[in-house]
């Protein structure tokens, strides 16, 4: 299947309900049986066909009432208000795990695990992100805030810096992990304390991550 020719890359900041050693990355099941949190990007590079998507951000919010793989879930696609409407239907679609190879991104696949799928919102996202020092700071209108920050040794409190490396994977190839909180209203409410921060470049095609 021949799709259109789009490329997206960069920074991406997310929370979830797992503990630091979240499970879902080692094909575990979740902390507390369920899973729900959200992630934002900020594209540093990235077209969709002739449609220039460079310097916008997107956030997802997502809820399944077990783990990811037995579905029905529940997702809601954020796009940057600065978008226009060619840029707005592209993240859109692409969000939606669109114009993708099977079960290629996690976009597809958290689309393809969701039976509901809230209508599109177009926000303010104020972002900041510095991915080596573990920090972030996100807005989202009058929805969502969330900060994230590098975890602390329980005995003395020093920063510990760990990574996950999956070579295969479908969202990353290297992240980092920290500590984050988040609070949400609206469609999918949040409301997450010190629970695991995930920072990550993002590089996506209609065949998945590119290494």
């Amino acid at each position: 299947m021949t799709h259109v020719d789009w490329y997206v890359e960069g920074r991406v900041f997310g929370n979830c309900n797992c503990n630091y050693g979240c499970p879902c990355q080692f094909e575990d099941l979740p902390t507390h049986g369920n899973c729900t949190g959200f992630e934002v990007l900020e594209i540093d590079k990235g077209h969709f066909g002739d449609t220039d998507l460079t310097g916008l951000r997107t956030a997802l919010l997502y809820a399944w009432p077990g783990p990811v793989f037995e579905g029905n879930g529940a997702m809601q696609a954020i796009i940057d208000e600065r978008a226009d409407e060619a840029q707005r239907d592209a993240l859109r679609r692409l969000l939606h795990g669109e114009e993708t190879n099977e079960a290629a991104t996690h976009w597809w696949v958290f689309h393809a695990m969701c039976s509901t799928i809230h209508p599109t919102l177009y926000k303010s996202i104020d972002y900041e992100v510095d991915i080596e020092a573990r920090t972030a700071r996100v807005t989202i209108a009058d929805i969502l805030q969330s900060t994230g920050r590098p975890i602390r040794s329980p005995h003395g409190g020093e920063e510990h810096r760990v990574r996950i490396d999956i070579p295969g994977g479908i969202e990353f190839e290297i992240a980092e992990i920290g500590s984050a909180s988040t609070k949400a209203t609206g469609a999918i409410a949040l409301d997450l304390d010190d629970s695991y921060g995930q920072w990550n470049i993002l590089r996506h095609s209609p065949s998945g991550v590119v290494r």
